[in-house]
């Protein structure tokens, strides 16, 4: 049988054919009686067409089954599921036929001569996380573990938006610079970019007398002292000292124009000294290599997390109040001799907030012990550096105290108040991209405390109260500074170990 003798339409095979070839013989060979059937498409004749006269002539094949294709064929697709597969006569091989059999197993089959057996298939089972696809397997939902923030990630509502942190870029680079200009000035006044004479710097950078001269923070440049104005004539070394008989007046030693020169035996000259920013300059400054080093690494890596978290403007009143306040409570409690640097200072005050921080979301932590542990030998570590001869301790007691109360004046509430208060505002300085919620405080100050619960109000109150606290304790200490001058005995032990005279550097004996 021809390869064009597959079908014949709608009309029955004529009754001179003689019996169909099998399906498999090759469609070149052939047949020795062929009659051409019409396309299936072309159906019966039409009443008032004329009767066909010879042999119809051949018509192209449109559709039928391809000779490649077999029974074992999967096809995971049927047009129509429950038509059999057979091959028992060419008028079986329709195109309707022509499929696989995909029959539900149970199903009522017809008998097929030309096949050994059927296969049947099984009702698949209606499960809700299966798909259509025959290769799909089911999907399986991992169990959440409790609380996603891990060891040394923020975890404050907000901490996951990615700020440009300007304020620590910023500062990084002044930094950076004054401590060039530091090494380069110390170069041209001793002819060492350190000092290396009359003694040796550990921290590997310039004299304490050049630090003193560019704004280190110096009690006696700031205010009169019993131990200098009310005593004998004290003398100085100079910023260009190589030697310890290099000496020169007060006002030489502290730059900036000059300070009135101390008239001894006269505790209540006047003018005092009055160099009052040097309780801001000292900030931006450092005593060597090291000290610089490890600040700035500090810096470049906790402090720039938490700018992008809590945003520019409250990460620079942190950074800037807790170093002020540092050095205000070094001056009041320090030996007056020691000079003071550093950014150390400022960035207890963002230790702090990484302790506000690890409080705030304590329920999201997945180990908060372990976090707050870390957070504490962190601490300790650092404040027994502190009691080291050279370094302010004060400025990290005060830095510190100074991040926590100020933590909690600028930063939102913890996130389980803000969930019970449902308060799904970020931590962006800028509210965007939210439709609901109060409208800023600057654009309407009626109605930004319009329709606020009660558990705001209350964490308000304590905001309002850790605001308070810390503006009382500056002003005090700043009086304390300027008009009381009150000593503490045995505030210097929390700055030194009492080893090798190490309490008494710095200390002013009158004479």
């Amino acid at each position: 049988m021809a390869s064009n003798e597959y079908f014949y339409g709608n009309r029955p095979p004529p009754t001179h054919s003689p019996s169909p070839a099998p399906y498999y013989h090759t469609p070149y060979e052939p047949s020795p009686q062929s009659t051409p059937a019409p396309s299936y498409h072309s159906g019966y004749p039409s009443s008032h067409s004329p009767a066909p006269t010879g042999p119809p002539p051949p018509q192209k094949l449109t559709t039928g089954p391809s000779p490649f294709d077999t029974v074992f064929d999967d096809n995971a697709y049927p047009m129509n599921s429950r038509q059999q597969y057979t091959a028992a006569s060419p008028s079986d091989m329709s195109p309707q036929n022509a499929y696989p059999d995909t029959s539900y197993h149970g199903s009522r089959r017809e008998s097929r001569p030309n096949v050994a057996e059927d296969i049947p298939l099984q009702d698949r089972s209606k499960d809700p996380e299966q798909t259509d696809h025959i290769y799909d397997a089911p999907t399986r939902r991992r169990k959440s573990k409790k609380g996603k923030v891990r060891l040394g990630e923020l975890g404050m509502m907000g901490s996951d938006k990615k700020r440009i942190p300007w304020v620590v870029y910023i500062f990084t680079a002044v930094q950076v610079g004054v401590f060039i200009g530091e090494v380069v000035r110390n170069g041209i006044l001793t002819g060492s970019p350190i000092m290396i004479r009359p003694q040796f710097n550990p921290m590997i950078g310039p004299s304490t007398q050049v630090l003193i001269n560019m704004g280190a923070r110096y009690v006696p440049c700031m205010r009169n002292l019993p131990e200098i104005q009310g005593s004998d004539p004290i003398n100085f070394l100079c910023p260009n000292a190589t030697r310890m008989t290099d000496s020169c007046d007060l006002s030489t030693l502290c730059g900036f124009g000059g300070v009135p020169n101390p008239q001894f035996n006269n505790y209540e000259q006047t003018p005092e000294p009055n160099q009052w920013f040097r309780f801001i300059l000292p900030i931006f400054m450092h005593a060597g290599l090291i000290h610089i080093g490890f600040n700035m690494l500090l810096q470049m890596t906790l402090a720039k997390e938490m700018e992008m978290a809590i945003g520019s403007i409250r990460f620079f009143v942190v950074y800037v109040s807790a170093g002020i306040f540092g050095f205000v409570m070094g001056g009041n409690f320090a030996a007056p001799g020691i000079a003071s640097t550093g950014a150390s200072g400022s960035l207890f005050g963002i230790i702090a907030l990484t302790l506000l921080d690890l409080l705030y979301s304590w329920k999201d932590r997945r180990n908060p012990v372990k976090d707050l542990l870390f957070i504490i030998v962190d601490v300790v570590i650092a404040f027994v550096l502190g009691l080291l001869p050279g370094l302010d301790n004060f400025s990290h007691i005060g830095g510190f105290l100074t991040g926590l109360t100020v933590g909690i004046c600028v930063l939102h509430s913890p996130n389980a108040l803000r969930r019970r208060m449902d308060a799904s505002l970020s931590y962006s300085a800028v509210q965007s991209g939210f439709d609901h919620g109060p409208p800023p405080f600057l654009k309407n100050p009626v109605g930004f405390f319009q329709g606020r619960k009660t558990l705001w109000w209350v964490w308000w109150l304590v905001r309002a109260a850790a605001l308070v606290l810390i503006v009382v304790v500056f002003s005090l200490l700043l009086h304390n500074f300027y008009v009381t001058r009150s000593t503490c005995s045995w505030c210097k032990y929390l700055s030194c170990i009492d080893v090798n005279d190490w309490c008494d550097l710095g200390t002013l004996r009158p004479t």
